[in-house]
């Protein structure tokens, strides 16, 4: 009876981690499947990291069975003494000289990857006409969202980080409040983004986002940032130069003035958008970034409202109506304190979510 039921547990157990593990592995999101450059070196130097850990480890499970069988007491007898090795100039040699290899093996790629990747030098690289030779974006963590601001393009969006594919991509980190840390796992990276100094370093997207489940990769804050860290998500669009070009004219297109609405309930929605979140937020692409809050000019392009939530009205209703029950500690502000001390009615909130809704440059 007891051997079925460890039976049962076992395959209990198995049942459970094959659950767990079958989220390892989707393009978007996984750093098992590397879609550039750097997540491709990345992944290289944990294989072999986890190559010596496991053969130091059968090595030690070898020596210990053959010590346990060949040393049994039924076999040897009672009163066995083995040969004794302390003091053995031979062994000590030898257990000393192969962990330095071992070490040698993994610090020496380690490191060479290491200079490598902060090299960015690129990064002031001009043409003879005095243009930026490659792209920059100043990423910026607030809590609990993203700015991403592309100085030589004079372009700034939130949320959605637009990037070419085939060509290094540098990046200057830094935070506004507290530390955050800037992750795209199937990309590669993780640089801490503080607010006392700025972080430098580039990637590479070799693959376009548009063929992935949600036609983005997926982007993390990866250091414990306040009581909303696990839901600081950001998303990474990568697209061939042209379309990316494409995509910088319509940013630029949207100038310095508010976007209009097409409709009468999308109207609506505008002039309460200016009476209520303009101060705070902007709804035009062209410009610099140090907003106090997220850039809406792509808002109607997103997936994901406040960064987790599925992109459609009832969501985004939900969350102008209460920020905080979503994402707790953000800096939106509850809808009584920007409508005169009252909660938006059901028709001013659908007329608000039509009117974001239609903030597009790429419909």
């Amino acid at each position: 009876m007891m051997k079925g039921l460890k039976k049962w547990r076992l395959f209990s157990i198995l049942a459970a981690l094959t659950v767990f593990l079958s989220a390892c592995g989707k393009e978007q999101l996984s750093t098992l499947t590397p879609a550039g450059e750097v997540g491709k070196e990345q992944l290289d130097l944990m294989i072999l990291s986890t190559g010596i850990m496991v053969l130091v480890i059968v090595v030690v499970i070898a020596i210990y069975a053959i010590a346990i069988v060949k040393f049994r007491r039924s076999k040897v007898g009672e009163n066995h003494m083995p040969k004794q090795v302390e003091g053995s100039h031979t062994l000590e040699i030898i257990w000393t000289i192969i962990p330095i290899i071992l070490l040698l093996i993994l610090a020496v790629p380690t490191v060479v990857s290491t200079y490598n990747l902060a090299d960015v030098k690129g990064m002031t690289a001009k043409d003879q006409e005095g243009n930026a030779k490659n792209l920059t974006v100043n990423v910026t963590a607030k809590l609990y969202w993203w700015e991403f601001e592309y100085p030589d393009l004079g372009v700034v969006t939130s949320q959605e980080l637009v990037v070419p594919t085939g060509e290094k991509v540098y990046f200057n980190i830094k935070a506004s409040d507290v530390k955050h840390s800037f992750w795209v796992p199937a990309i590669g990276g993780k640089l801490d983004a503080n607010t006392d100094n700025l972080n430098t370093f580039y990637l590479t997207f070799d693959e376009k986002s548009e063929g992935l489940e949600d036609g983005v990769f997926y982007g993390k804050c990866a250091e414990l940032c306040g009581p909303s860290h696990a839901l600081m998500d950001f998303k990474v669009k990568s697209m061939d130069r042209d379309s990316f070009n494409t995509w910088v004219d319509s940013m630029k297109a949207t100038g310095e003035e508010t976007a209009s609405a097409e409709g009468a309930t999308a109207s609506q929605g505008q002039e309460l958008f200016e009476a209520s979140c303009m101060s705070c937020h902007a709804v035009s692409g062209a410009g610099s970034g140090g907003g106090i809050a997220p850039n809406l000019t792509t808002f109607g392009d997103r997936n994901r409202v406040a960064g987790f939530l599925p992109h459609d009205e009832e969501n985004i209703k939900a969350w102008i109506n209460d920020p905080q029950y979503f994402k707790p500690g953000n800096k939106m502000p509850q809808p009584e304190t920007i409508n005169n001390g009252k909660k938006f009615t059901d028709e001013e909130l659908s007329a608000l979510a039509e009117y974001l809704l239609g903030l597009s440059v790429e419909k």
